[in-house]
């Protein structure tokens, strides 16, 4: 299985995820050792999309990884997560490996690049992008800067 951030294990990130999280008071997360190659969780939510599944399968993907540790490549993670989510797991697994679902990732990213998006989230103000997980006032100052009104 590839691995698509290899060395990342050994980088301060995890202790910075989970200090964030923190931040926003969500707390219990594993701490992940390395950066998963989520290609093939894409396909298969895109998969779940099709068959009006996606909210489900992201939040217990999101919670595996996140929550539990688990390694998201994995195909029988991943073929117990479809299953969990109301999809039938052979054809999840299918899909994961499909080129027509992997066509639509590269289409996806072709049009983020299109319009300027290189992280997610990214939130696009006009003139100005916050990029990334960032803190509320990041992201209230910006908007507050494109003419956005705060709510009372």
């Amino acid at each position: 299985m590839s691995r698509l951030h290899p060395g990342s294990e050994n980088s301060g990130m995890g202790d910075y995820i989970q200090k964030f999280a923190a931040s926003f008071g969500v707390h219990g997360m594993r701490r992940t050792t390395r950066v998963p190659n989520t290609r093939r969780a894409l396909a298969v939510a895109e998969f779940a999309r099709d068959q009006g599944k996606l909210d489900t399968f992201r939040s217990l993907t999101m919670d595996a990884h996140w929550k539990e540790g688990k390694d998201i490549e994995d195909t029988a993670v991943l073929r117990g997560l479809a299953a969990a989510s109301g999809l039938d797991p052979d054809r999840a697994i299918q899909a994961a490996d499909d080129p027509a679902y992997a066509k639509r990732l590269v289409d996806v990213r072709r049009e983020y690049r299109r319009l300027g998006v290189g992280g997610i989230p990214t939130f696009d103000f006009g003139t100005e992008q916050i990029e990334g997980c960032q803190s509320y006032d990041v992201i209230a100052d910006a908007a507050s800067r494109a003419g956005a009104v705060r709510r009372s």
